[in-house]
């Protein structure tokens, strides 16, 4: 083959494997800059699972919440009662401790009865009703375990009651608002509102002209706007599958890591859209 033609077809092939990225970054030239908001990634109403009256709020509008946190308890001196009891029944061993020494006796004098049957010194009813006296005491013993394992699960199950009366937080974010104070009811009704901030949703209304253009994956510029603009990378990670017909536009949604609290929801921002391969500023 001539050197020509050798570097013809390197020149084929090279084209063939940069023609996607040519195209994605094509396509993200082709989408102008575009209107989004800032919005929490999650938003959520805590409610609580049972009826009761609020003991203590931890927390306040505005504050700092991390997964697992206390936020609400209910009154539960009724509760913590329970529990109590039930955590001394399950550590009761003195009925198991009775069993056992009734079953080792009724079991040594089962062998005792026994070598006198072999020696022909007692009737047989003798030795049967000693015999069972054995087994029932060995029963007894049994009983006296399953008690044990039935308090262990009451003491679960009052634990789990009174962990109802504490409300946890579910996410990392912030509290949005406070709707209850010691002494009110819960009764269906929401308690707290909270929201994860990190990441944050961008949200995207586009044009139909764009769509197709747009796709899961690309990366995008967010351009936060406020008293001072700042600038964060952003992933798509939602593109609606079709074009609502009355507006004629589609949905695009972005994840915007948020580790630092610097973004802040509701704010209006421009987006940049740049190809799988480019890296914008941050």
């Amino acid at each position: 083959m001539s050197t020509g033609k050798i570097t013809s077809t390197l020149a084929a092939v090279a084209l063939a494997l940069l023609a996607p990225a040519f195209c994605s970054a094509a396509r993200a030239r082709d989408i102008p800059p575009l209107d989004c908001i800032v919005e929490p990634e999650m938003t959520i109403e805590l409610s609580s699972a049972i009826d009761g009256v609020v003991a203590t709020v931890a927390v306040d509008k505005s504050d700092r919440i991390t997964r697992g946190q206390v936020l609400v308890t209910l009154e539960s001196s009724v509760e913590e009662a329970v529990v109590a009891l039930a955590r001394a029944r399950a550590d009761m061993q003195e009925e198991i401790e009775a069993k056992r020494i009734q079953r080792d006796l009724a079991n040594s004098k089962k062998e005792r009865v026994l070598e006198l049957f072999r020696k022909k010194s007692i009737p047989g009813f003798e030795k049967d009703e000693v015999v069972a006296e054995a087994a029932l005491a060995e029963l007894e013993l049994k009983r006296a375990y399953s008690n044990q394992k039935l308090a262990a699960l009451e003491l679960d199950r009052a634990s789990a009651d009174l962990q109802l009366r504490s409300l946890i937080s579910p996410i990392d974010g912030v509290v949005i608002d406070r709707y209850v104070h010691p002494g009110e009811s819960v009764k269906d009704r929401p308690l707290l509102k909270i929201a994860e901030v990190d990441p944050m949703r961008v949200e995207i209304i586009a044009y139909s002209e764009l769509f197709g253009l747009i796709e899961t994956g690309m990366e995008a510029e967010i351009i936060v706007e406020g008293p001072t603009e700042t600038r964060h990378r952003a992933l798509v990670t939602v593109v609606d599958g079709i074009v609502d017909a009355a507006s004629g536009t589609f949905g695009v949604r972005l994840s915007l890591p948020n580790t630092d609290s610097t973004v802040v929801g509701g704010l209006k921002c421009r987006a940049v859209f740049h190809s799988k391969a480019t890296s914008p500023a941050r």
